[in-house]
């Protein structure tokens, strides 16, 4: 149905209520004829004329006043959600406790990587493949969001493409926070280096919490080479840019956090490792 420009549109349907209900329509009165034959519809500007009614002429009195039925709690849109607050650091088991199983506990965790790791592909199967519900979150599809006026960093960091890029982690965050309050695990992937501040930890760990738990893949520079030429558009980059953030992310290094060199590894066999070390994480929580 379409309504003119400015006109008020139809209130929701409501249980045991045919379309029209709650507007005004051919009003049937006590002492109305009725019968089979059918009632002419009433003339155009005067809703609620009929047999029986004031004809348009005469005045008419106002309408008692109507009041909106109260929705019953459980009527969708009224689910209440916790709020989400920042994770906490995962509590590790007493020591006589069984192994935790990572792929049925509610976990955040931030896979870290150059362009060509493989960062995306591992977060989806891993998602994919879990035993509770899991989102995946990447910090690049959410930076892309922005359509009219996208900063690409490939053109040069500068002002804009930090602000965007602070946005869009911010927006992660928020997001990470909301589904893990409600029972949802997330795993985000984004390209984080060891030696720059503004792009680094830190602001993960502000917006998601202390109990993120960051794991970095980094396979060998033959390998991010061959997956980056298999890439199009604006996710390919030049092989010496790939060549200069596989160096720079070699300063993971001796930083304490988790390394998977996934080289030799496929997607499924990596997400394996992933779970193993998230069981190290969770009994034992990487300080960083």
């Amino acid at each position: 149905m379409q309504h003119a420009v400015g006109s008020p549109l139809p209130p929701p349907h409501r249980p045991g209520q045919g379309p029209h209900a709650g507007w005004a329509s051919a009003a049937h009165h006590p002492g109305a004829p009725q019968g089979p034959a059918p009632v002419p519809p009433p003339p155009p500007g005067y809703p609620g004329v009929g047999p029986g009614s004031v004809p348009p002429s005469a005045p008419m009195s106002p309408a008692p006043p109507q009041h909106a039925p109260v929705p019953p709690p459980d009527t969708t849109g009224h689910v209440p959600l916790p709020p989400g607050g920042p994770v906490g650091v995962p509590t590790a088991p007493p020591a006589a406790a069984a192994v935790p199983d990572p792929t049925t506990t509610t976990l955040a965790v931030l896979l870290i990587g150059p362009a060509g790791a493989g960062k995306t592909s591992v977060a989806k199967y891993w998602a994919d493949h879990r035993r509770v519900p899991t989102a995946h979150i990447s910090l690049d599809d959410v930076r892309e969001w922005v359509r009219a006026g996208y900063a690409n960093p490939q053109s040069g960091w500068n002002d804009n493409s930090e602000a965007q890029y602070r946005l869009a982690r911010r927006t992660c965050g928020f997001a990470a926070r909301n589904f893990l309050a409600n029972g949802i695990s997330c795993i985000l992937d984004d390209a984080v280096f060891p030696d720059r501040p503004v792009v680094g930890l830190g602001g993960w760990k502000r917006h998601v919490g202390p109990g993120l738990l960051p794991v970095v893949l980094l396979p060998g520079l033959d390998i991010v080479l061959e997956r980056n030429a298999e890439r199009t558009g604006n996710r390919r980059l030049t092989d010496e840019e790939v060549a200069r953030i596989h160096g720079r992310m070699a300063g993971w290094y001796g930083s304490g956090l988790p390394i998977i060199d996934n080289s030799q590894l496929d997607v499924p066999g990596t997400a394996h490792v992933l779970d193993d070390v998230l069981t190290r994480a969770i009994a034992s929580p990487p300080s960083w």
